[in-house]
C-alpha cells in the first residue's frame, strides 16, 4: 500500500506545519523539544563538568587535561528523537459508519461494510500522526487492540517503517470488546520508556477503564493525546424513524423510538464528552473529537496548532 492510500493530500497539507512534539517531562527535558542533556557523543558542545569516579574516561576532555593538569568531561546538548505510540480501536463498536466511503481520504476497509466506518477514520488519523512523527525522524509506533493488543509494529524510525505501520493499520480484526487498561499494560510491558502516547478510539467503554489507563501512563511519564472519533450519526442522532439498535459487541437488539429519546440521548451524550474532558485534562493531557464525515486535517491541525502555542507559553 501506499502513503496515498491512507492519507488525503490535504490532510498531509493541513497538518504540514506541524510538530507533533510531547509536553511533558522526559529523560529530565522537555522531550518535546528534541534536546536532552547527555554526555557523550552528540551534535552541539554544552559545558564541561568535573570527573568523578566512575564517569566513563572516553568523555574526558584530555586537551583541558593538558593545560589545567584536571579532569573534566565535555557534556554536551543532544538531538533526541521522540518515541510516539499510537493506539488504535479495533474492537467490534469501531464496524459503526454511515457515510459511504470517499476516494481520496485514505484509510482502510473493514471489509465488513460499504460505509465509511469509525475504524476507517482512526486508521487515517493514525496514519496522519505516524507519518507526521516519521517526517520529524521520530520513532513511530502502531498498535491495534480490542479485548488485547492484536497487531504491533516495533517503534522505529527506519527506512522503509511506513510499510510497517500501513500492514499493522491493515489489520481485519475488528471486533470484540475493547480493554484499554490491558492494551495499556502490555505496550508499558514492553519497556516503553517515556514517550508521547496517542489513543484513536470511540471511548464507548466504562469511564474507569480510561482513567485507569490514563493514569497508568501518567505515573509512567508518558504524555498522552486522546483522539476520539464518533460517526456523525452518533453525535447528531438525526433519525426520524423506529429502528432496532444492535449492539456490536454482542448485546442484544433494542427497539427504540428514536424520535422520543434523542433529546435525552444528546443530554447524556453531553455530559460523557463533558465528563471525559475533564478526566483527560485533569491528568494534564490532551483530547480532540473527529465526526467521521469530516477530514482528519483540520482537527488534528487545530489541536497541534493548541499544543504548540502551549509549549510556546501562548496559553495555558
Amino acid at each position: 500500500m501506499r502513503a496515498e492510500q491512507y492519507l488525503a493530500p490535504e490532510t498531509l497539507a493541513q497538518l504540514g506545519p506541524f510538530e507533533l512534539r510531547a509536553k511533558r517531562i522526559a529523560e529530565g527535558v522537555m522531550s518535546g523539544m528534541h534536546r536532552s542533556p547527555y554526555q557523550g557523543l552528540a551534535v552541539e558542545f554544552a559545558e564541561h563538568r568535573q570527573y568523578v569516579a566512575g564517569d566513563p574516561v572516553r568523555h574526558i576532555d584530555w586537551k583541558v587535561f593538558g593545560r589545567s593538569d584536571k579532569l573534566y568531561l565535555k557534556r554536551f546538548q543532544q538531538e533526541t528523537n521522540l518515541d510516539i505510540h499510537v493506539l488504535v480501536d479495533a474492537s467490534g463498536s469501531m464496524r459503526f459508519g454511515t457515510l459511504g466511503t470517499k476516494d481520496g481520504w485514505g484509510g482502510t476497509r473493514t471489509g465488513r461494510s460499504a460505509k465509511w466506518t469509525k475504524f476507517d477514520h482512526a486508521t487515517a488519523a493514525a496514519a496522519a500522526m505516524a507519518f507526521l512523527g516519521l517526517s520529524q525522524r521520530d520513532r513511530v509506533s502502531t498498535e491495534m487492540f480490542g479485548p488485547t493488543l492484536v497487531a504491533a509494529t516495533r517503534c522505529s524510525n527506519s527506512q522503509g517503517h511506513w510499510r510497517a505501520i500501513v500492514q499493522c493499520l491493515a489489520t481485519n480484526a475488528v471486533d470484540g470488546i475493547a480493554n484499554l487498561p490491558r492494551a495499556v499494560d502490555e505496550l508499558l510491558a514492553r519497556g516503553t520508556h517515556r514517550s508521547l502516547v496517542v489513543i484513536v478510539s470511540d471511548f464507548l467503554m466504562p469511564r474507569q477503564q480510561v482513567r485507569d489507563s490514563l493514569a497508568r501512563l501518567r505515573h509512567r511519564g508518558h504524555d498522552v493525546i486522546l483522539v476520539r472519533v464518533l460517526d456523525r450519526e452518533e453525535i447528531r442522532f438525526e433519525i426520524d424513524e423506529d429502528a432496532p439498535f444492535t449492539g456490536l459487541e454482542g448485546e442484544a437488539a433494542v427497539e427504540v423510538d428514536a424520535r422520543a429519546v434523542r433529546e435525552a440521548y444528546l443530554q447524556v451524550l453531553a455530559e460523557d464528552e463533558r465528563d471525559l474532558e475533564r478526566l483527560v485534562r485533569g491528568f494534564g493531557f490532551d483530547l480532540v473529537r473527529l465526526d467521521t464525515h469530516d477530514s482528519v486535517g483540520p482537527a488534528l491541525a487545530a489541536l497541534l496548532a493548541r499544543r504548540d502555542m502551549l509549549m510556546r507559553g501562548g496559553g495555558s
